[in-house]
């Protein structure tokens, strides 16, 4: 970490990119029509999930590791990181043969755990998030002669996240705003700075998980604040608190800092996979989330750039953010029909959700109920649908021929 408390100037991001140009990808910005349709302006996505760690972070540990002298690259680097800068600095590590050791959260998914080690880091898991992990780095620091790569607060790794926002003028010269995930802020000061040298008319937004809220209360304090943490599918976000040298760009450079929570979080995510075929994490998403939900101040049709910063999400999880997605729209439902325990009952209700043209998925009947009269008998079933007007239009025929009838869940 820099002691340096003066703002990053462009300077330092042009000569970062011309460092680490040959070994990081200058991702693609395309426009995304579906979210311009829902958002009424035009939205360009910043693929940064498609570097070859799958996430930003290629590029400021690169060039922190580029800047060091040839004592700290033999005795080699250590940080802390919730995976996707671990990941980052373990690979570019091996590739410039630089021992690298990385403190990991107990909680850091498992696949960006798995990717460093692949790497050929050493892992330490250790603590719930990025901030506990930072008393061990610097111990190890001291006793093992490491050099520290911190994953946002250092002027090396901000100038590398910073030539995104290079590239995001070039693609879209006349660009309105930029949207970028916040955590610790390295990114999104990078950007900034950047940017706003390059077209001082754009404007900066970052966006951060409800479950985090540290920039937007370091801003309204004018100081770095301490926060708790609650579990939050953007976990490449969550820190503890902003940047000593990052908050200061953010106070001078960024227009403004909006909060979503985790189901805008999580509707995003589904968004962007069933809409643009994307698999973006949930750190990755935030700022889709906003612009979908009507959180920053973006006019009809303004040119919008939004950074998707990583895509290294735990498959499980995307196949509950599937079902969840499904079961908000509607596509999937469960229905309870309580009916007469007679012959044919159970094939009058079947027969009801054929004939509206959706389809049981799963179903099972018991009379085991205390709420159900004798001679009754309860049936639940699991339905894929059309949405939320075609469940309407099931529950109403059922209703119709005298079943009690409930949505559950």
């Amino acid at each position: 970490m820099t002691g340096d408390a003066r703002l990053l100037s462009p300077a330092e991001v042009a000569a970062a990119r011309e460092r680490i140009s040959r070994h990081v990808v200058r991702t693609g910005c395309p426009e995304s029509f579906a979210i311009g349709e829902a958002t009424g302006s035009r939205v360009f996505l910043k693929a940064e999930f498609r570097q070859r760690t799958g996430s930003f972070k290629d590029r400021g540990s690169l060039n922190r590791l580029l800047l060091l002298n040839p004592e700290q690259r033999r005795r080699g680097v250590v940080a802390a990181s919730a995976g996707n800068h671990a990941q980052a600095l373990a690979r570019h590590a091996a590739r410039l043969d630089v021992p690298c050791t990385i403190v990991m959260p107990d909680t850091a998914p498992l696949i960006k755990v798995s990717n460093t080690r692949a790497s050929g880091a050493k892992v330490i898991q250790s603590g719930e998030t990025l901030s506990d992990g930072m008393a061990l780095v610097e111990r190890l620091a001291r006793e093992e002669g490491f050099a520290i790569v911190h994953a946002f607060d250092d002027r090396a790794v901000i100038a590398g996240q910073g030539t995104i926002g290079l590239e995001i003028v070039e693609q879209i010269p006349d660009v309105d705003a930029i949207v970028a995930p916040v955590g610790g802020g390295g990114m999104i000061s990078g950007i900034a700075t950047a940017a706003k040298a390059a077209r001082p008319g754009v404007r900066i937004y970052g966006v951060e998980a409800a479950a985090s809220p540290g920039t937007v209360r370091s801003l309204e304090a004018g100081r770095p604040v301490h926060v708790e943490l609650s579990d939050t599918l953007a976990d490449g976000i969550a820190v503890k608190q902003v940047g000593r040298l990052t908050l200061p760009h953010i106070q001078a450079l960024v227009d403004d800092v909006a909060v979503v929570d985790e189901d805008e979080i999580i509707r995003a995510i589904f968004f962007l996979l069933e809409r643009e075929k994307l698999v973006v994490e949930g750190a990755g998403a935030v700022g889709v989330a906003a612009l979908l939900e009507g959180r920053l101040p973006i006019r009809a049709g303004e040119r919008v750039a939004c950074v998707l910063s990583g895509g290294n999400i735990d498959m499980n999880i995307v196949s509950r953010i599937i079902d969840r997605g499904l079961w908000a729209d509607g596509r999937l439902a469960s229905l309870s029909v309580v009916v007469r325990d007679r012959p044919g009952y159970l094939n009058e209700v079947t027969g009801v959700v054929a004939i509206e043209g959706a389809n049981v998925l799963h179903i099972e009947h018991t009379r085991a109920f205390g709420d159900i009269a004798v001679g009754k008998v309860a049936i639940e079933m699991k339905i894929e649908s059309r949405g939320r007007d075609h469940v309407a239009a099931i529950v109403a025929h059922l209703r119709e021929l005298g079943h009690r009838v409930e949505e559950v869940g």
